[in-house]
């Protein structure tokens, strides 16, 4: 299966593409990806970096079997720009697309990261800690969503919470949380009782991790729509038009 990867909603721009990678099994051999950080810059950056690691890959465009791509949580701008190349790229060439939360790919390199069996998370009568992965959403709020320590399977939708709202999750059970948010999390779970750790606070969404998962997935009939937790901070003027002039 050839497939074509890519994220922008948060702080970094990542693709990878991998050529005749096999669901059954999928690892990162094989898959060429280029990541960088960036606050912005992003639409800049993305179809130059896609160019390059489809030349990589020894792709064309008319070979993928599918495109994967991050529908959010994130930034407005980024959210939007992944989706809009998704789309144009789709309809360019007849590929299906996929779509996952940025969130579930962070938590796939958290779990790998974590190696949870064998570092301490298990506590004894306590039982096994859930993954959060806690993305700032700024104004003491995070984009939230909880899994199995696998990475896996999901246990909630993505969220916008408070920090504190957020630390509740999954009840009283030990918690271990990455990603921007993660700090706060855990120290809000831990101040009211709750067995938390932060692992990971600088992780973000990687599109190896977006490709694998993407090998996995079967794409649906309709048409993916961006995910906003929060409305747009950019509102219209009021009061502001000037007058029509009267002919």
């Amino acid at each position: 299966m050839n497939i074509l990867a890519f994220d922008t909603c948060f702080a970094a721009c990542s693709v990878a593409a991998a050529k005749s990678l096999d669901p059954r099994k999928i690892t990162a051999d094989g898959i060429i990806s280029r990541f960088e950080q960036m606050e912005r810059g992003h639409a800049e950056r993305l179809v130059p970096m896609i160019g390059d690691v489809m030349s990589a890959a020894g792709l064309g465009f008319g070979e993928l079997d599918r495109i994967a791509v991050t529908y959010g949580p994130g930034s407005f701008t980024g959210t939007r720009i992944s989706l809009a190349a998704a789309r144009a790229l789709a309809a360019s060439f007849a590929v299906d697309v996929v779509a996952v939360s940025s969130l579930a790919v962070m938590a796939q390199q958290a779990a790998r990261s974590l190696a949870l069996a064998s570092a301490g998370v298990r506590d004894e009568g306590e039982g096994m800690a859930s993954l959060l992965i806690a993305a700032d959403a700024r104004r003491d709020e995070v984009y939230v969503q909880q899994f199995q320590t696998s990475g896996a399977d999901r246990l909630t939708e993505p969220l916008l919470l408070s920090v504190y709202e957020a630390a509740k999750l999954g009840g009283a059970a030990p918690l271990v949380v990455a990603g921007s948010g993660a700090v706060a999390v855990a120290a809000a779970a831990n101040a009211a009782g709750r067995r938390a750790r932060a692992h990971l606070p600088g992780l973000l969404p990687d599109a190896v991790d977006l490709c694998r998962l993407a090998a996995t997935m079967q794409p649906g009939g309709e048409a993916i729509k961006p995910l906003y937790l929060r409305p747009a901070d950019a509102k219209p003027q009021t009061g502001k038009s000037i007058e029509r002039a009267t002919p």
